[in-house]
């Protein structure tokens, strides 16, 4: 085996480098701040209003965003798609660090965060969110087993590594089966609104949705981070595999699209498209900019072959598919008695968040081998 001779020396801080510390460090403080004085004195939740904007970002549509991690996996590794073999790890590491964030996200917002141990001992498995609970940990362990190996080729530990890549068609498998489990159950939890919920997002089938939107969702995710790690680091841009991303992420809009407007028109409620006031302006929004310009975009020859033009289409899926999520979380506690608009605290450890998770993947793709070809040094 050879050494690691790949040089990791950190390149001096950019002014978008040091945003990035900055905000996090800020969203650390209100963290902070919310521990010291609590929920109700740190943000606008209520009784009425239990899941706020840290749950709608940080949690529904964080873990969605991650979900690129077992769909690249699924596509290398199950159907034998080598040429995305480029792009694993990347997709991992995305991923791991978008479950991390979910994982201190949900510690955050815990109104006693100390009793955060209780789902794994305490079971009440008639409960959807003890389900999700622990598909979430189970598979932030699976992402981690199936990063470590770079973290063990950094440091040339190469035999350890070896022993983990053997289990690597297990590990994916239970990832997959993890990540379809607990990306339905989010959907899931819902179905126990149905007076609440407009009936323009109300469904059975809503667990289905929501598992078809994530995985449109981690492609695209994929596909703007692959574009805006290579203009970052200099690095020649992956055409052929973002090509082949716009593909997957089309065919799935197109199966999302189909199944939405078929179960609206199944349960006799299309016309709810046009006449249900505040509900219908954000259902267009959230279908137009997220499902029907995406595909007219990827469906154009010219966009697929600009880098530009599938930057701008993953940012619309992006856009589109964390609008859905937090239509779905804020209409289900939507009431005559609510009136919610998150707090600065609020605002600050959810901007903070997302800062931390980018300063993560630079910090990683700068000390570890993320780009480097898995079995490069074979």
């Amino acid at each position: 085996m050879a050494a690691n001779t790949t040089s990791y020396a950190l390149p001096a801080p950019a002014a978008g480098f040091k945003i990035v510390v900055a905000l996090s460090l800020l969203g650390a403080g209100a963290a902070l701040y919310r521990f010291a004085v609590g929920l109700g004195a740190s943000t606008h939740l209520s009784d009425h209003v239990p899941w706020g904007l840290w749950i709608g970002v940080d949690v529904l549509a964080g873990v969605a965003l991650a979900a690129g991690g077992f769909t690249i996996a699924a596509a290398v590794y199950i159907f034998n798609m080598k040429k995305y073999k480029a792009i694993t790890r990347p997709a991992i590491l995305t991923a791991f660090i978008g479950y991390t964030a979910v994982v201190i996200g949900l510690f955050i917002d815990i109104g006693k965060p100390m009793a955060f141990w209780h789902p794994i001992v305490m079971w009440n498995i008639r409960s959807v969110m003890f389900e999700v609970v622990w598909c979430i940990t189970l598979y932030s362990v699976v992402l981690f087993l199936e990063f470590a190996p770079v973290f063990l080729e950094r440091w040339n530990m190469l035999r350890l590594r070896r022993i983990l890549t053997f289990f690597t068609y297990p590990v994916v498998i239970l990832g997959i089966m993890l990540s379809f489990l607990h990306q339905s159950s989010l959907g899931g939890v819902f179905l126990i609104m149905p007076h609440k919920i407009p009936v323009l997002w109300y469904t059975a089938n809503m667990p289905y949705m929501f598992f078809l939107s994530a995985v449109a969702l981690g492609l695209a995710t994929v596909s703007l981070e692959s574009i805006l790690s290579a203009r970052t680091f200099r690095r020649p841009q992956e055409n052929e595999i973002l090509q082949g991303l716009a593909r997957g992420v089309r065919i799935t809009l197109v199966i999302y699209l189909a199944l939405k407007l078929g179960d609206l028109a199944y349960r006799g409620a299309l016309p709810a498209i046009f006449s249900s006031g505040k509900a219908s302006l954000f259902f267009l929004i959230e279908v137009l900019l997220g499902v029907v310009v995406p595909i007219v975009l990827y469906s154009l020859p010219a966009i697929r072959k600009s880098v530009n033009g599938l930057l701008l289409a993953a940012s619309c899926v992006i856009a589109g598919t964390v609008l859905n999520r937090l239509n779905v979380n804020f209409f289900a506690q939507a009431g005559e008695r609510t009136s919610y608009f998150p707090s600065i605290v609020e605002i600050l450890v959810t901007v903070g968040l997302v800062a931390f998770m980018i300063l993560l993947y630079r910090l990683a793709v700068t000390y570890l081998p993320v780009f480097q070809p898995e079995g490069a040094q074979h």
